[in-house]
């Protein structure tokens, strides 16, 4: 990878859940954006604030019609007006607030309390053994130094939105919050994953392992590292040619199996994993020595690439029945 040094601002997100308490706000944000000449005046307003007047002159609208499509954008909070002296009274200026919009559809959850579910910082590692190329990226640059391992232990890891690397592992430790006296139905590690290439590469095949409780539970085979694109989160200053986003990958181990996304990959059950009670949860995640295919791990945090969350461990479970 060859980040641009060039430190530009972050892209500012609207992030928005898709549920019933936020429907006024979904309902304004679509109507905003379901109109070609809308569309027209956030596009010109991505560089620049401008007068309403700029904005008709810049696009051939009446003044009346740029007013009203103006009105739409900022009651749905996708711009700002301001009131600004003139030569003659006041003129309103329009800014845009917004570079990306990322909106969380909804999800049927489990009753609350038969989940319990941590999200770790993917910088937040507490062991790594990695081979270059390799490095980390926080939302305004880079920490440390490009394909030098020594980088992964330098104090502002802990902020990285990005880390990559060839060979190797970096392992986290979850605090076990699961209950006294429950039954374990499953573990779960989700978390935005692609293979590691030079610059990007739509064909670069890559197995991608996870351990938990130093248990080896399987292997998905990551096809690409995505670029061609840029990542809905993926900060500007981070160069298009770079890796841009990767999969949303899904790793559960039941009482019959392990499985990513849904598809067994293993025999390794709940009663080969050793979690014990107030004992912190490891989660290593890695490139063997001896996989078929070494295409090396890029591993994103929630402000970089598609989705906007981190690490996350969920362990479902039932109440013990009562004797």
């Amino acid at each position: 990878m060859k980040p641009n040094p060039e430190n530009l601002p972050v892209a500012r997100v609207l992030n928005l859940m898709a549920d019933d308490r936020n429907l006024q706000k979904l309902e304004a944000v679509t109507k905003a954006l379901g109109s070609e000449t809308r569309l027209e005046i956030l596009r010109f307003l991505s560089r620049h604030t401008s007068t309403v007047l700029e904005i008709a002159e810049a696009l051939g609208l009446p003044p009346s019609t740029a007013t009203l499509h103006i009105s739409i954008l900022e009651r749905a909070g996708l711009i700002e007006t301001d009131l600004r002296p003139a030569t003659r009274g006041l003129q309103k200026v329009c800014a845009r607030l917004f570079d990306r919009i990322v909106i969380q559809l909804p999800a049927e959850y489990e009753q609350e309390d038969t989940t319990v579910e941590v999200s770790m910082p993917i910088g937040a590692y507490v062991n790594v053994d990695i081979v270059p190329t390799c490095g980390l990226a926080g939302e305004v640059g880079i920490i440390g130094h490009l394909d030098d391992p020594s980088a992964f232990y330098e104090p502002d890891h802990i902020y990285a939105q990005l880390l990559w690397f060839r060979r190797g592992f970096v392992e986290y430790r979850f605090p076990n919050r699961l209950p006294p006296g429950v039954v374990l139905d499953s573990v779960e590690v989700s978390f935005e994953v692609c293979s590691e290439a030079p610059l990007h590469h739509d064909n670069w095949p890559s197995d991608i392992t996870v351990w938990i409780g130093g248990v080896e539970i399987g292997t998905w085979t990551s096809p690409a590292d995505f670029g061609g694109e840029r990542g809905a989160l993926t900060p500007p200053w981070w160069d298009s040619q770079n890796s841009q986003y990767g999969l949303l990958k899904v790793w559960k181990v039941t009482t019959s199996g392990s499985f990513v996304d849904g598809i067994q990959v293993s025999n390794v059950t709940l009663d080969d994993l050793v979690l014990k009670p107030n004992e912190p949860v490891a989660v290593r995640i890695g490139i063997k020595e001896d996989a078929r295919n070494i295409g090396g791990m890029n591993l994103f945090g929630s402000k970089f690439g598609n989705y906007p969350q981190d690490i996350v461990l969920r362990q479902r479970f039932r109440r013990a029945p009562r004797p």
